[in-house]
């Protein structure tokens, strides 16, 4: 058995959650996400609880089980109180501003760059810090990757966009030997 896939998923009040052959469609406070069910795992409501189980101790039915618990777990969790993301911008005159439905960011290139933020995700600005938040997880962290991808962080001085949690390694450079 899983030891992630065993585990029961409690459902917090406010949240409703609706189980169809094809779809789980989980709504609560903040919005609703819907998650296609996979081959070879069931999922039950029972008593407050969502217990997910397989048939078969196949290896692909056993890697589907911890899955599918895991993005129901992420599902009941982002539409109660939903997932962010922080990136930090460093560099001399790196700086971003919010511009209608996304970003403009000044990263050191000859232009501006927009970037457009989709549906579902917002993005909030403080300095130099931009905070990413929405509902579904995977959609945060793809949002957020793409954002840092504008301007990976550079190893000599550490500009660019990085995780607020992330550790930069800086390098010395060239240590040229004097004359």
């Amino acid at each position: 058995m899983s030891r992630i896939g065993k585990l029961p998923i409690a459902i917090p009040s406010g949240v409703t959650i609706t189980i169809d052959p094809d779809t789980i469609t989980v709504a609560g406070p903040k919005g609703t996400l819907s998650q296609f069910t996979m081959e070879g795992v069931t999922v039950t409501n029972e008593d407050g609880n969502i217990i997910v189980t397989r048939i078969n101790d196949e290896p692909k039915n056993r890697a589907k089980h911890g899955l599918m618990r895991a993005l129901l777990n992420n599902m009941v969790e982002g539409v109660t109180n939903g997932f962010s993301k922080k990136l930090e911008i460093n560099g001399v005159g790196y700086r971003v501003a919010p511009a209608g439905a996304g970003l403009k960011l000044n990263l050191g290139f000859s232009h501006d760059v927009n970037f457009a933020l989709p549906t579902g995700i917002s993005a909030a600005v403080e300095q130099n810090t931009i905070t990413v938040t929405g509902i579904d997880k995977q959609q945060v962290g793809q949002v957020a990757a793409e954002i840092r991808a504008l301007k990976k962080p550079e190893p000599y001085k550490g500009k660019g966009i990085k995780y607020s949690d992330e550790r930069i390694i800086r390098k010395s450079g060239k240590s040229g030997k004097d004359k």
